[in-house]
């Protein structure tokens, strides 16, 4: 467009970005030949010049998750009220996809969120080196220089442990989340630290995931240890879980919560609507969305290192659990 307006490459610039100072007919005739040429500027090209982009990655192992949905959510309306757009990469819970998704929506970014991260800590600490800024969603770690948001998965599941002791159970289940997760870690650790406190309570577990289908998978595992091991109560690693927990169970002649009771955990959007009502662990995922926006614009803007924050779950009794048979 430069040739056709007889003017060079930086006035062109100059003058589809605002910033010409020189004569109007200058301006005008560039103006005209954007016109006839049917010319747009390239973002990307005015991005690399000014040294940002106005986007920020964010990477989740699932999207289709309701609360990886909410936390993204509570960010990207965050992040637009100063002026940036979100990007979204989904690893679909793959760690080994994670690293080259990760660098490469850094590459296109300002800088990016890392949410619920499942690699291996030594790939994370390597790789947290080559992506600042950056912040982290439910993972943290001492050797990496980035703000952390993380949820008390620990106290959640503990909390939710004891409202089943005071129904009168005693012999549970856990039905565990993906391997990788370190949230899922969490929970196992709280679980057993409350056992350790109440040597009457039992805990077993089976593995599943973090999906609908994983739930309904682990149903016949759960319904042989009401027969076999005497179990009155399941908790599901989140509320997705849950609810294929509970239509599995209904598949197999046992019910929610008359044979065996059942918890969740995040309080997804409709966990209230489901049938019955889920007892679960409420946890302000676009809260925490919102607070990692401040975190990641904080260091965008002025390099500083904010802190990191832990939000505590509140504990939402439902109709999904009742007392031990």
């Amino acid at each position: 467009m430069a040739k056709h307006a007889g003017v060079s490459p930086a006035t062109v610039s100059r003058v589809m970005n605002g910033r010409f100072v020189g004569e109007p007919a200058v301006a005008d005739r560039v103006r005209a030949s954007a016109r006839e040429l049917s010319y747009s500027p390239s973002h990307l090209a005015r991005s690399l010049a000014l040294g940002r982009t106005k986007a920020v990655g964010f990477l989740v192992p699932d999207l289709a998750n309701p609360s990886f949905q909410e936390i993204l959510s509570g960010f990207s309306k965050a992040a637009a009220r100063d002026g940036y757009r979100a990007l979204i990469a989904d690893s679909a819970e793959s760690s080994s996809e994670e690293a080259l998704l990760a660098s490469e929506i850094r590459s296109r970014c300002d800088a990016v969120v890392l949410c619920a991260p499942r690699m291996p800590e030594a790939e994370l600490v390597e790789l947290a080196a080559t992506l600042q800024p950056l912040v982290l969603i439910n993972r943290s770690s001492p050797r990496i220089a980035a703000p952390s948001l993380s949820i008390n998965y620990q106290v959640g599941i503990k909390n939710l442990a004891r409202h089943l002791t005071e129904l009168g159970h005693r012999r549970l289940m856990y039905v565990e989340g993906p391997e990788e997760s370190a949230s899922n870690s969490y929970r196992v650790r709280g679980l057993e630290e409350f056992c350790v406190a109440d040597p009457s309570v039992t805990v077993e577990r089976v593995r599943a995931g973090a999906t609908f289908e994983d739930g309904v998978a682990a149903a016949p595992a759960v319904a042989r240890a009401v027969q076999a091991s005497g179990i009155t109560a399941a908790l599901a690693f989140n509320d997705l879980v849950a609810v294929g927990l509970i239509n599995g169970l209904a598949d197999l002649g046992l019910s929610v919560p008359g044979d065996v009771s059942v918890t969740g955990f995040d309080d997804i959007r409709f966990a209230r609507f489901f049938a019955p009502p889920l007892t679960t662990a409420s946890v302000p995922h676009e809260e925490v969305g919102a607070e990692a926006w401040l975190r990641l614009h904080s260091f965008i803007t002025d390099q500083s290192r904010s802190f990191d924050l832990m939000f505590a779950p509140r504990l939402e009794v439902r109709g999904s659990t009742g007392p031990a048979a």
